[in-house]
């Protein structure tokens, strides 16, 4: 029986297109099995669009500056330069996160095109940028105690929906020492993001009173080791530029039996913020600010603490304690100014977290309303402008004035108003408490809803009593001694309609 020969017994074929080795430029033999160079061009596109697609699902959505900038507006009074600094910094950021996501999902791809590119099969341009890298921009935010540096921090991270953590410099110390290690903070963006060594990649450090690990000069540097300023600025160095941080998962210390994990800082942004005490006169004696004598320069205009601030350079910078190699990772260096009055009103009421609006949903959940006359919010933002608190301060001084009412509020039935005025706050009188009525109307009318200096007939400004435990002529035989002690320092006002019958009662 005769058989058919055929010369291509011997010659090998790709498995995947049947394509013999003559008829492609590569063949790759392995046993019982072939590929063939268009397969594989082929099969590293089809990895490719997959990879690509993973990139996309998991990058972030990166809002405009604009839209970032609108958001801290809505949230935090003032500082415009300061949020349209941030705004394009976090911006950066987090468009070079995704940039290098997708370089990394098409750098497999790219570079086997590029092999068949120099081989003569491919048609791929070069990329220019092909080995560009875009360094990390960590941001430095100077100003004064209360002008809102953590808050703005801390509304960059809601804005961007990342992982947040807030640490104190004063606490870290060189590694070896007692105290937290720099990792600690990195131990504690992965608890806030639930353990997904991801999302915690991704994420926002805050830095809070960098300026207090400031190198210390002139205390016994020759004997003593600073192992709370200088170390902790030298052990930030790697962290801050981009490291593979281990970082222990529980505890302080590393030990060789405790479990740890590697994370990788670079995607991490680190936003460094310190009052600075002191910056501004390194700064007025370079700019000869204060120069007296017959060679001095003339100055028509004293600079403010603020003007000075915003001249604040590298070299200010090392002047007050900083190194220089520390410096050089935050280089995006924004300044705060001091908030003035109207700022302070504004932060009471126009915020969509306003402390003025806090404190209404907190009287509200005793079915209670509460209102801040005009001359009491005016109030408020004087006394902290006088304590020099800052923003930081208002949350005192309400709590300071509502103190009483918040005590004997949830032991009193038949309050359905509650008036701040400008006495409450200079601890001159005492909130007005307005009973319930059957309209609520007919006391508003009594009390108008401009109550300024105190309410007719009660206490202060306005009032024919003292400012302590005086009532109404209605209110007097309405109550009994009893019943009158959880109110002896609050004025309670009714509808005059209501005055015989709507007796104040405890619960």
């Amino acid at each position: 029986m005769s058989r058919v020969i055929s010369y291509q017994d011997d010659i090998r074929q790709c498995t995947f297109c049947g394509k013999t080795e003559r008829q492609v430029r590569k063949l790759v033999a392995g046993p019982g099995v072939a590929i063939c160079d268009e397969c594989i061009a082929l099969c590293v596109e089809m990895i490719g669009d997959e990879e690509r697609r993973d990139a996309e699902h998991n990058a972030l959505d990166v809002p405009k500056p604009a839209q970032i900038m609108h958001y801290l507006d809505t949230h935090v009074i003032g500082q415009t330069e300061a949020k349209r600094t941030l705004s394009v910094a976090v911006y950066n950021h987090y468009k070079r996160v995704n940039m290098e996501l997708q370089e990394a999902a098409a750098g497999t791809e790219r570079r086997q095109l590029e092999l068949l590119r120099n081989a003569g099969e491919g048609h791929v341009a070069p990329d220019p940028f092909a080995d560009v890298r875009v360094a990390k921009s960590n941001i430095l935010m100077l100003g004064p105690t209360g002008v809102g540096k953590t808050y703005l921090a801390q509304t960059l991270a809601d804005v961007m929906h990342v992982p947040f953590v807030i640490a104190d410099a004063t606490t870290l110390t060189e590694a070896g020492y007692v105290g937290d290690d720099v990792e600690t903070v990195l131990q504690r963006l992965i608890q806030e993001a639930d353990g997904d060594l991801e999302r915690a990649r991704h994420g926002i450090v805050y830095i809070d009173e960098i300026d207090k690990i400031a190198r210390k000069s002139g205390e016994n540097t020759s004997i003593t080791r600073d192992v709370s300023g200088e170390g902790v600025q030298q052990a930030l160095l790697k962290i801050l530029e981009g490291t593979v941080a281990t970082v222990p998962l529980e505890g302080t210390r590393k030990h060789r039996e405790q479990e740890s994990v590697q994370i990788d800082t670079r995607d991490i942004l680190f936003i460094c913020g310190g009052a600075f005490v002191g910056l501004t006169d390194i700064v007025a004696q370079r700019v000869g600010a204060h120069e007296s004598g017959f060679g001095a320069s003339w100055h028509d205009h004293e600079p403010t603490q603020d003007e000075l601030l915003a001249q604040v350079n590298a070299d200010d910078l090392e002047a007050f304690g900083l190194l220089p190699e520390f410096i050089g990772r935050l280089p995006v260096v924004t300044t705060l100014h001091a908030l003035e009055c109207k700022d302070l009103e504004r932060i009471l009421t126009d915020p969509a977290n306003a402390l003025v609006k806090q404190y209404q949903k907190l009287f509200l959940v005793d079915g209670v309303r509460l209102d801040f006359t005009p001359q009491a919010i005016e109030a408020i933002a004087e006394t902290a402008i006088r304590q020099g608190t800052g923003a930081r301060g208002l949350r005192s001084i309400i709590e300071h004035a509502l103190e009483g009412t918040m005590y004997d509020l949830p032991q009193m039935q038949g309050v359905a108003r509650v008036v701040v005025d400008a006495d409450a706050i200079a601890g001159t009188g005492k909130p007005v408490l307005l009973a319930d009525g059957e309209s609520l109307e007919g006391a508003r009318v009594a009390l108008g809803d401009q109550v300024a200096g105190g309410v007719p007939g009660v206490g202060g400004a306005g009032g024919s009593g003292g400012a302590g435990g005086s009532r109404s002529s209605d209110d007097t035989g309405a109550l009994s001694d009893e019943d009158a002690a959880p109110t002896a320092d609050i004025a309670i006002i009714r509808p005059e309609h209501r005055g015989e019958q709507a007796g104040s009662r405890r619960a």
